[in-house]
């Protein structure tokens, strides 16, 4: 019996490998597949401004990094005795205005140097919606309907929500990618959706913003073969399509969903060598996060020699992968 409705899964033209650098950018599921892939010992770089959900503010954020963007303390507003940037994260918030800027600075200029030669960017969209300036916000230096990435939990009259149109998504994407391409030719980029349902205003309109997404990157994808479309989002909610694969709020996905997409993408983005590489790396991370009952015992002696001696041999083997950390933990314990 099948108790899955299939589904076709594309792979990228050229497929992620240990030589890839990858900038991920974009909502919090960004992050499920940058921890992961971080965590197996791929060069990444995750959201050097912060999580970030609807387009305009992901590709701003984009283009800043090409264009080495510096930020001023006059970028900067005021709320509640911290200070916040309307185009970050609230992460970078801070008492101390130069030293939100100095933060804000230094993560641009760590992505622009990272993003000269990385060869992947992965970009993860999590909503049409936007959330844009009324006379009434402390917009500081950006006009009136200007958008934000993040509303730090200001006043709601500060801000009119719109959804975007799937041509203005398509373009804003368009556009940002071929900046990034004029300043590193090398890139290509997977484009993906995120299954993370914002529900706030109902499902009809999560739906909506969902399908905007994804028919903008689709019509993007179709027009060069450097674009891959990554079904994050149809893995979640047309092949799962079950609520004990969400968290408790209903909404996000759980462990199991998240482990379940990324051995997809392992699958669908990774040739054979590079998964295989992967589960050896496995091994050895979960082997450094072992917790013994007994640690003074023989046995667990011989255990950490083993794994010291199986960490070594793949770091001399794969010398672009780094397992320095796990060989000193196994040299340190043993």
């Amino acid at each position: 019996m099948q108790f899955q409705i299939p589904i076709q899964m594309n792979s990228p033209e050229v497929p992620v490998s240990y030589h890839d650098r990858i900038l991920l950018v974009g909502s919090c599921f960004t992050e499920h597949i940058g921890n992961a892939l971080e965590e197996m010992k791929f060069p990444v770089l995750q959201n050097p401004h912060g999580i970030l959900f609807d387009p305009e503010s992901v590709c701003e954020s984009l283009i800043a990094y090409a264009d080495n963007r510096k930020y001023t303390t006059e970028d900067l507003f005021e709320l509640n005795e911290v200070w916040h940037s309307w185009h970050h994260h609230s992460r970078f918030s801070n008492t101390d205005r130069d030293a939100a800027v100095q933060g804000i600075n230094a993560s641009v200029q760590a992505a622009h140097d990272f993003l000269k030669t990385a060869t992947c960017v992965i970009i993860t969209l999590g909503s049409s919606f936007t959330y844009r300036l009324t006379e009434q916000a402390d917009r500081a230096s950006l006009p009136e309907g200007a958008g934000v990435a993040n509303c730090h939990r200001a006043p709601a009259q500060w801000f009119s929500k719109q959804m975007h149109s799937t041509e203005r998504i398509h373009a804003m994407l368009k556009d940002c990618c071929d900046r990034l391409l004029a300043f590193n030719p090398g890139l290509r980029f997977i484009i993906t959706v995120s299954p993370v349902r914002h529900i706030r205003d109902g499902v009809v309109a999560n739906n909506r913003s969902k399908a905007r997404l994804i028919e903008a990157v689709h019509q993007l994808v179709e027009t060069d073969k450097r674009y891959h479309y990554f079904p994050a989002y149809e893995l979640v909610v047309d092949v799962l399509r079950d609520y004990r694969f969400y968290d408790i709020d209903l909404v996000h996905p759980n462990f199991a969903a998240t482990s379940f997409v990324l051995e997809k993408f392992t699958e669908a983005c990774m040739d054979k060598a590079t998964s295989e590489l992967m589960e050896e790396i496995r091994k050895i991370v979960i082997s450094r996060k072992h917790k013994p009952f007994q640690a003074e015992t023989q046995t667990h002696r011989n255990f950490l020699a083993t794994q010291l001696q199986r960490a070594t041999a793949l770091q001399q083997q794969y010398p672009f992968i780094d397992l320095s950390e796990e060989i000193i933990f196994f040299q340190r314990s043993n």
